[in-house]
């Protein structure tokens, strides 16, 4: 392939790097695409479907019971899980614990996980047809248009804003640290979008737009680099991305905040996951 001869040809071949890392990154053993439960943990040591042993929480621990019988090793160390044992996470926290199944006993990974202050377990299974059959996220074109430049207005502190999830029995919160001010094509106002910070000072947007539900998901997000010292930004909506919620329904990813919307189809970025 010739390296590129002008700043288009430039501009797509970053975004088309930018796509086969996005892929790759989501074809990773036991990632996203490898969800196969989430199931909320009992008070009294119980089974649980998709995983051996019978698994517990007191509301500030959880609590694992496994014989020799059930084949579970912990994910860390690969040592045999046979006996009791308890963990601690805080909220939001998850922890890969045990894992089984396949020829080298490491196909399923037990994800232990606390939401909504409640403990609940995952299981990601590499053996999952989602993971297996993926060869990668269907995408608008490249699309020069959407590549919008706008303002980042600062708060002077970050506001908590409470949202939903993709669970319906888990709540959120939207860390607010300001908002990205733009126009966008065919809207004669314009658009205000609650941010989040992201490391070195990068911002996350998530958002609505009318091509929800249509050829999208129900919503999705752009990570937009560090503002310029004027407030200057660059959001390039060919890089808007799905939540794991898109691709499995055991996620509990975030809504956006109330008004995050472009009023218009933004025919950039990712589409809705293949069946």
């Amino acid at each position: 392939m010739s390296a590129p001869t002008t700043a288009a040809d430039a501009q797509l071949a970053r975004w088309e790097r930018f796509r086969s890392g996005r892929n790759s990154a989501l074809a990773s053993e036991h990632g996203w695409l490898t969800l196969t439960s989430f199931q909320w943990l009992e008070q009294e040591p119980s089974p649980v479907e998709l995983a051996p042993g019978l698994w517990s929480t007191d509301g500030t621990a959880a609590t694992l019971t496994a014989s020799a019988d059930d084949g579970l090793t912990f994910v860390a160390t690969g040592e045999p899980a046979v006996g009791t044992f308890t963990e601690s996470l805080q909220n939001e926290e998850s922890l890969l614990w045990v894992q089984y199944g396949g020829a080298d006993g490491k196909q399923t990974v037990v994800e232990l996980a606390v939401r909504a202050h409640k403990y609940a377990i995952r299981t990601r299974d590499n053996g999952s047809p989602v993971y297996t059959e993926f060869t990668g996220v269907p995408t608008y074109e490249y699309s020069p248009q959407w590549v919008i430049e706008g303002r980042f207005e600062a708060y002077d502190e970050p506001v908590d804003v409470p949202i939903g999830t993709a669970n319906p029995l888990v709540d959120g919160v939207h860390r607010s640290v300001g908002e990205v001010v733009f126009k966008v094509p065919g809207v004669p106002h314009t658009i205000r979008l609650h941010a989040e910070e992201e490391k070195l000072g990068a911002l996350n947007v998530t958002f609505h737009d009318e091509t929800n539900g249509d050829t999208t998901d129900d919503w999705r997000k752009v990570f937009i680099p560090r503002p310029r010292p004027d407030g200057s930004v660059v959001i390039d909506f060919n890089r808007a991305i799905n939540y794991p919620s898109a691709f499995t329904p055991y996620g509990t990813c975030p809504m956006p905040v109330r008004g995050n919307s472009i009023d218009v189809r933004v025919e950039a970025g990712e589409k809705l996951p293949e069946e």
